[in-house]
């Protein structure tokens, strides 16, 4: 590792890169402590005890949110304007021409739209949020103070996205990937770093620290290891001969991902659950309904965590089933004249990438069930908060493995061997 890392060094290209993106992350986090004006961040943070999905906004946004800083909102709008903008060119048959034949010209006028759209959002979903939470100073309970809000607000987002596309274009990785890895790494450092000052205080112990740590350790290793593992089907082209060239005679392989539904099936899960309990939580948190879904249905209860299994588990096969088409697969293997060895083509192939496909969903149900679960299981074990969740683990396990691959084909086009090599 240490030989990659001077093999990265010694490139003036991709050192000027890393260097870029490392000073852009940083930037990023330090205008991240800034506090928004007229806000009151006690009310907030005690909101976030009773609304769950705020704690899925806090998540992605280091701590940005539970602090009211003007980047709370993070990249988050961006990220629903781009599903907005997906969607929309579907509905929309000018924008679904403008994104296959306007070229170049056609995705820059998408992006640009794109850019407006998660400003509004922004300034709308802040706007939307202080209100509702009550969380706004009497000073600023008019137009002005809540215009003001929103604007500040639109603005570090407008902000977080222009360092997410700048990291894109001159350094290394995704740029908004990076800012939401920036995010959970930050949220992630700081549970370790209030567990240590516990251990001064009295209110953790080492033991505490030393169990987060391992735990820690140990899902990264495991998490990185699934993640990059795949299953890899054998195909086999048989030759022909065109003109006087001979083409296939030569075989490959399918890589099916094992984790290939990744993240989306926690989320969708986290995203139901917390639904319930903030519907219920805005007819007041001294209700019947309130009361009953915080007793028996809190994050650390046990049919809490059997429900989110059970849906982890459904939306996996869900997300597989609209993602992966095995007649497609088949199809194409077959007009290429290839074939699976020892299965014939047509339906033969189409049944055994079905059955395989499956085997791979359910381990990745079963092994995303698990892990989602750990932390929970810890806290009521360990009585130690654990500063992650599993989606936050797999996110930022996903963008490290990607900007890896990206440095590595940096150095293999100069003739230097990187972290895999």
């Amino acid at each position: 590792m240490w030989e990659t890392l001077r093999n990265v060094w010694r490139v003036p290209e991709l050192r000027k890169k890393v260097l870029y993106t490392f000073f852009m992350l940083l930037i990023y986090r330090l205008v991240s402590v800034i506090p928004a004006p007229g806000i009151d961040v006690a009310q907030v943070q005690s909101a976030m005890s009773q609304y769950d999905m705020l704690g899925l906004v806090n998540m992605m946004t280091g701590n940005a949110f539970s602090q009211m800083t003007i980047m709370a909102m993070g990249i988050s709008p961006y990220i629903n304007a781009s599903i907005i903008m997906q969607l929309l060119t579907i509905a929309i048959p000018a924008l679904e021409r403008l994104q296959k034949d306007g070229g170049e010209e056609g995705k820059q006028k998408i992006n640009r739209i794109t850019r407006y759209v998660t400003v509004g959002l922004a300034a709308l979903q802040a706007i939307g949020i202080i209100a509702g939470l009550g969380a706004i100073k009497s000073t600023y309970k008019n137009f002005f103070g809540y215009a003001t809000i929103g604007i500040i607000m639109a603005g570090g987002t407008a902000l977080a996205m222009w360092i997410g596309e700048k990291i894109t274009k001159n350094g290394i990785g995704n740029g908004i990937s990076l800012l939401i890895f920036a995010g959970i790494i930050s949220n992630l450092f700081n549970g370790i770093v209030s567990t240590t000052a516990g251990i001064f205080n009295g209110t953790a112990t080492v033991g505490n620290l030393v169990v987060i740590l391992l735990t820690t350790v140990i899902i990264l290793v495991v998490v990185t290891f699934v993640d990059m593992a795949e299953r890899r089907i054998p195909v086999m082209y048989a030759k022909r001969v065109v003109g006087r060239k001979m083409y296939g005679g030569q075989s490959t392989h399918i890589p099916l991902k094992l984790l290939s539904v990744g993240v989306l099936p926690l989320i969708f899960a986290y995203s139901f659950m917390a639904f319930p309990g903030t519907i219920f939580a805005m007819f007041g948190t001294s209700s019947g309904a309130y009361k009953w879904w915080s007793t028996y249905m809190n994050q650390t209860s046990f049919w809490y965590m059997l429900v989110c299994a059970l849906l982890i588990i459904a939306f996996s096969y869900f997300y597989t089933s609209i993602t992966f088409n095995p007649e497609d697969i088949a199809k194409n293997i077959q007009q290429q004249g290839g074939h699976i060895p020892g299965i014939r083509t047509g339906s033969k192939t189409v049944e055994f990438l079905k059955r395989t496909s499956n085997r791979l969903t359910l381990f990745a149900a079963l092994f995303l069930a698990i892990l989602s679960t750990i932390p929970s299981v810890l806290t009521v074990w360990q009585q130690v908060q654990i500063p992650f969740g599993a989606s936050s683990i797999l996110i930022a396990v996903s963008v490290a493995i990607e900007t890896v691959r990206q440095v590595e084909s940096q150095l293999v086009m100069r003739n230097y061997k990187g972290f895999l090599g």
